[in-house]
């Protein structure tokens, strides 16, 4: 993958973002600010030059990538959907933690939905694919599923996502550092382009 340079876009705020509602596949629309937030991811990628495009099949991706300029070039594909929470979709997690003190989706799963693991096969199978290409792509997702990604990416364990925080309508990049001859981080939760960043997580 040494030719290889991957945009993470992670989708713009929806109404549960500022509350911490886990949104694995409730099909959300952004509100204003996410829209507004898409566009000015869009102008940070203005210049750059995609061989692909790809997004997840739900709404608030699909709409990132077009308010972004790229939603005409777009292939959904379903191995970026956001994990899958099971019956703790749109529960925050202090309420998932009145009963499972310490929980996280990463490292306990999700009752009735995914674990860890399962994001990092798709991860993988995702990758696999990408490797044969040389260029830009572009990926337009969610939090959890980009999480994973990279550190499938990198080498790493699916649950060491939990270790890489991604803020709304951020920009990541994944590339090769010539030097270490290694897979690496160039960018990570980048939101200098967004002109009213608002919270930070």
């Amino acid at each position: 993958m040494a030719a290889l340079t991957l945009y993470l876009c992670r989708h713009g705020d929806t109404a549960w973002s500022s509350e911490r509602r886990l949104a694995g596949r409730t099909d959300l629309p952004l509100i204003e600010v996410g829209e507004r937030n898409a566009r000015q991811l869009g102008e940070r990628l203005r210049d750059v030059p995609f061989e692909r495009v790809l997004a997840s099949p739900l709404a608030r991706a699909r709409r990132t990538a077009e308010l972004a300029g790229l939603g005409a070039r777009a292939e959904l594909d379903d191995r970026l959907l956001e994990m899958d929470f099971g019956r703790y979709d749109g529960l925050t997690v202090d309420e998932i933690r009145r009963d499972r003190p310490g929980w996280t989706y990463l490292r306990d799963g999700c009752p009735g939905g995914e674990g860890a693991g399962e994001l990092g096969a798709r991860a993988d199978a995702l990758l696999a694919e990408l490797g044969a290409l040389a260029g830009n792509v572009a990926l337009f997702a969610h939090s959890v599923i980009l999480r994973v990604l990279a550190a499938r990416f990198l080498g790493l364990a699916p649950e060491a996502g939990r270790l890489l925080m991604l803020s709304p309508g951020a920009l990541s990049i994944l590339g090769y550092d010539p030097v270490d001859d290694s897979r690496a981080i160039a960018a990570w939760n980048e939101r200098a382009h967004l002109l009213t960043p608002g919270r930070v997580a």
